[in-house]
């Protein structure tokens, strides 16, 4: 990514980091408090060296971490950092798309506590208006700074 526009966006910065769907699947398997390796494996049904390269890349931008939970074997698990629990909403709203425009019968996110169906929004917290009812624009960082000044 060279061009300057791409480079402050948030989105290609964000993808960066998440941008496929391994990595993507990882960290919603996390989320549902899978830890090992063998777990993921088993939970994707992916290739060793993809997943091997996949929680490197998730370790190394900061989404998990590695804890050593056996010392004999030495064995380690993934677990989830602030910026991987940060990521819960933006699965649950790629969820909500889905159901909103793939077909097939989904899952659905459920309450743990009150057993009812989660239906996850997206709003603008300084507005509390619903995001995508409004017009937008996207400004460069520097001249966000200086606006609010």
């Amino acid at each position: 990514m060279k061009n300057t526009s791409i480079l402050q966006c948030p989105v290609a910065r964000g993808l960066k980091s998440v941008g496929d769907a391994w990595s993507i699947l990882v960290l919603r398997d996390a989320h549902t408090g899978l830890t090992r390796f063998d777990q993921f494996r088993k939970s994707l049904g992916i290739v060793p060296t993809m997943l091997t390269k996949r929680l490197k890349a998730l370790t190394d931008d900061g989404l998990l971490e590695k804890r050593l939970y056996s010392e004999r074997p030495p064995r380690e698990e993934y677990v989830l950092t602030e910026a991987g629990r940060d990521f819960l909403p933006v699965l649950m709203m790629i969820g909500a798309w889905a159901h909103r425009h793939c077909d097939g019968e989904l899952a659905r996110y459920v309450d743990v506590e009150t057993g009812s169906e989660i239906e996850p929004i997206a709003i603008d917290a300084v507005t509390g208006a619903k995001l995508g009812t409004r017009a937008m624009r996207l400004s460069a960082g520097q001249e966000q700074e200086s606006g609010d000044q």
